[in-house]
């Protein structure tokens, strides 16, 4: 979509990132990762769904199995790819799978894309310094977030490095760091709620059997 080359002349892909424990994964997310296919003209989104989550209570996460199910189910029919790469890296933390990423993958630039309550706790993340030098970041805005993500620590740091949101698709060639704020008709889904309403979900979703990885370049 963008053009960029490599320095023979081949195409390089651009990759927006999501992570997260997508338990479950639900139309919100696949809202954020369509507009952000757009505004950042990307080729694809990966949905990097997580083993475990550091910040996440285990006892109420569905088994990973069942939540790439779901987010392989929600993702249908569109350039979104659900993938269990950081269990394939055995990473834990964004920073180490980035690091690994950019490695295996040189013909591909990434983006790392985060909603607005992300931001809010991003300076909880390990390294995530680090991470905000090793890819730009493009946050999304989630309604009742802005406040806490504007008065967060990590944004008093990055606040210097935001990026127009009229330059958002020129992200390849911003020097790091880099973030750029989006904002879009806000999805109100959330999976907390989902959860609250139905508490046996990944029962129904899947039945222990681990689904299909669809295969990354």
């Amino acid at each position: 979509m963008g053009g960029a080359r490599d320095r023979t002349g081949a195409s390089l892909k651009r990759i927006g990132l999501l992570g997260g424990s997508f338990n479950p994964a639900h139309r919100g997310h696949r809202a954020i990762s369509l507009h952000a296919l757009r505004a950042l003209g990307l080729d694809e989104v990966w949905w990097m769904v997580s083993p475990g989550n550091p910040l996440k209570d285990a006892q109420d996460m569905a088994p990973f199995a069942a939540r790439m199910a779901a987010a392989q189910r929600v993702a249908r029919h569109a350039p979104i790819r659900p993938t269990a790469i950081e269990q394939r890296l055995n990473t834990r933390y964004t920073v180490d799978t980035l690091a690994k990423l950019t490695r295996l993958y040189p013909r591909h630039q990434f983006i790392w894309l985060m909603g607005g309550d992300n931001l809010a706790q991003f300076n909880r993340w390990r390294g995530w310094r680090t991470i905000a030098r090793q890819v730009p970041i493009a946050v999304i805005a989630r309604p009742g977030y802005d406040r806490a993500a504007h008065a967060s620590p990590a944004m008093s740091w990055l606040r210097r490095f935001v990026r127009p949101a009229r330059q958002a698709k020129t992200w390849t060639k911003w020097s790091l760091p880099a973030l750029v704020l989006l904002r879009f008709r806000p999805d109100p889904t959330s999976a907390t709620r989902l959860r609250a309403a139905d508490p046996g979900w990944h029962r129904r979703v899947h039945r222990g059997r681990t689904p299909p990885q669809p295969s990354l370049p």
